[in-house]
């Protein structure tokens, strides 16, 4: 294979031309892969440092530099600064950040209800992005995504990294394959919410922009709990396991299913904490695909993904991939020149052939994607669609009944109640326009 280069240089020269739906993908790194002369290596801007923030730029320095760093909280920005060397600019506002000129490619690791805001003012700013999962907050959210994406032209990564291990892979091309048969049921297992509160209210710290870090949220007193890690528990900032590991196993199972969903129902109960999480616990959702698969999602059992089809099953997570179409590889191999799960990739370079196992590095993909204006593999539609499921099964939690969905048109069937949820109002300065 050759190496893996990117040029600054070229990366400007054809950021106006974008080959939409093809996808190339980038496999391990090794170190001659990396840039190395400074006017080959794109500079990197990084938004939001704390826990998968940081992960992601580390894996991103690779095949750049750190020239900016932006998050609300002074002693993460500054732990970050000292983490990734002393020259990156640092900033409490990330608007400040997407106005420097050396910053090619954005990197968002802020709490959910941050990603479309950030994607959209960084798309716009004429900056490619690798945005972590889920990708939304809520439906609607999604649409002027993918709108703002399109019309931009910008290369954008969603942190769906499971579309890149060769276990979730090799699972979704088998089932897409008919190595079960034909596939009649998927179960998911996402594991169970957090619960607790209440909790106290008090000053925010010095440290911590409390205002900012809110955005488009209600503007609530501090809790310490709102923020950082725990954010996952509240509905206002995010989704829950439904929207948390539900944008990994969900996705999957989505993509084996080759289709859309029609309509869910689902059953939960809410805790009634005043000033604790609020995000449903004891909660399954039923999901009807508009080609007949059935998908279940639970909060119960063996965390990962079931195929049931009518030749066999098929269990998938990050640790195994399971069952007798699995063993039977052995005397029966996919054949490699078959690339069912990717109608429009690029097989005319003959080093990329025959490699759909081998493709692991989900960040090497986003760069590979920059440099040749190519779709990666967890691209904005795909992952708008998938997170789409996910607030699906939220809805229904929350109306406490079944709903009918138009998936051409990204509405519920009559049904203005449930319409309501698509979109939640939005503080004033921090709208998404």
């Amino acid at each position: 294979m050759q190496p893996f280069h990117l040029s600054r240089r070229n990366f400007l020269a054809n950021s106006a031309a974008l080959a939409g739906g093809t996808f190339l993908f980038a496999g391990p790194v090794r170190a001659q892969d990396k840039p190395s002369l400074k006017k080959d290596r794109l500079g990197i801007g990084s938004i939001g440092l704390r826990y998968q923030g940081s992960v992601i730029t580390e894996k991103a320095r690779l095949y750049g530099d750190v020239v900016a760093l932006a998050d609300v909280d002074q002693h993460v920005r500054e732990q970050a600064r000292a983490s990734f060397g002393s020259t990156p600019a640092i900033f409490e506002d990330y608007r400040q950040l997407l106005d420097r000129k050396d910053v090619d490619v954005v990197l968002i690791g802020t709490p959910d209800h941050w990603h479309t805001k950030m994607v959209i003012d960084a798309c716009r700013a004429g900056k490619d992005v690798y945005c972590e999962k889920p990708l939304t907050l809520t439906i609607d959210e999604g649409k002027l995504l993918t709108k703002a994406v399109q019309e931009t032209g910008r290369i954008v990564q969603v942190g769906s990294w499971q579309r890149s291990d060769h276990r979730f892979r090799l699972a979704v091309e088998m089932v897409r394959q008919g190595r079960i048969g034909r596939l009649q049921k998927v179960d998911v297992v996402l594991g169970k919410n957090e619960t607790g509160g209440p909790f106290a209210q008090r000053k925010p710290p010095k440290n911590f922009n409390w205002e900012l870090w809110q955005g488009q949220t209600p503007d609530v007193p501090y809790l310490e709990e709102r923020g950082h890690y725990t954010f996952r528990w509240w509905y206002e900032y995010s989704g829950g396991q439904m929207t948390d590991w539900g944008a990994h196993h969900i996705d999957i199972a989505q993509w084996a299913i080759d289709s859309l969903p029609v309509e869910v129902e689902s059953t939960a109960t809410f805790p009634e904490v005043v000033d604790g999480y609020n995000v449903a616990v004891d909660f399954s959702a039923r999901y009807r695909y508009a080609n007949g698969v059935e998908m279940t999602v639970g909060d119960t059992g063996r965390n990962g993904i079931l195929f049931t089809g009518s030749e066999g099953r098929m269990f998938v997570n990050r640790g195994d991939i399971e069952g007798k179409p699995v063993e039977d590889l052995k005397a029966n191999p996919l054949p490699r020149e078959k690339f069912s799960v990717y109608e429009n990739d690029n097989l005319t370079r003959p080093e990329r052939r025959g490699k759909l196992d081998a493709i692991i590095n989900h960040m090497g993909n986003f760069f590979d994607c920059v440099s040749e204006r190519r779709q990666p593999v967890s691209d904005v539609v795909s992952q708008h669609r998938s997170v789409s499921t996910c607030h699906l099964g939220n809805i229904s939690m929350r109306l406490g009944r079944s709903l009918k969905w138009d998936a051409e048109n990204e509405q519920f069937v009559d049904d203005r109640e449930a319409d309501s949820y698509l979109m939640r109002e939005q503080r004033a300065g921090y709208e998404i326009l």
